[in-house]
């Protein structure tokens, strides 16, 4: 594990997935006038390499957005190879409680006042498990969670993240999304994996 603990401001974490879905959230929460800090915790993302290069990322815009960010580049990938259960339903749940549970975590032990997530930009994502899993862990430790519906600005922030030159992924995160990308024959040539090392999962 690498931690950097940058945060300089006590109004609002960040939460972020990657830096193209960053991107809007943050201009919207800036103009309503808080004060955001970043935080990078997905060991969701896989392989290392991937983790990389999109923590990479969100480091680039932290220095053209001028916002201070903490990030921790712990890779969980044998915990998702070893998940007990098959279904991608369960992969999901286990995914954003973990990170949201983290986040709540880090925010509150830094002196946050609150706390929200990029994943909230993205359609792709299960919307309401999220805000369940957020608001979970928000009251486990006391701290609030601020939702927004930044989804009507997805493209927006894709636009923005590729005026700014961030890479913009193709799937998801895990081991199992990537095997579900409609790019992954591109994206295991890229990371040199081979089908083989990709596992399969049931969808639900």
């Amino acid at each position: 594990m690498n931690r950097e603990t940058l945060v300089n401001t006590t109004d609002l974490l960040l939460h972020m997935c990657c830096g193209p879905c960053a991107e809007y959230p943050l201009e919207v929460l800036r103009e309503e006038g808080f004060l955001v800090s970043g935080y990078f915790y997905n060991p969701n993302i896989q392989p290392q390499a991937e983790l990389d290069r999109r923590l990479e990322n969100v480091k680039i815009l932290s220095e053209k957005k001028g916002f201070s960010v903490a990030y921790d580049d712990t890779c969980a990938e044998e915990t998702w190879r070893n998940f007990a259960s098959p279904h991608k339903s369960d992969h999901c749940r286990y995914c954003y409680y973990s990170r949201m549970y983290e986040v709540a975590r880090f925010a509150k032990e830094q002196g946050f006042h609150r706390f929200t997530t990029s994943l909230l930009v993205s359609p792709y994502q299960n919307h309401e498990l999220l805000i369940k899993a957020a608001e979970a862990a928000a009251t486990h430790y006391g701290i609030e969670f601020l939702y927004r519906d930044f989804r009507p600005g997805y493209r927006q922030g894709q636009e923005m993240a590729k005026a700014d030159g961030l890479y913009r992924q193709k799937y998801c995160g895990c081991i199992y999304s990537l095997g579900e990308s409609n790019y992954q024959v591109k994206i295991m040539k890229q990371l040199n994996l081979t089908p083989d090392q990709i596992p399969a999962r049931l969808q639900d």
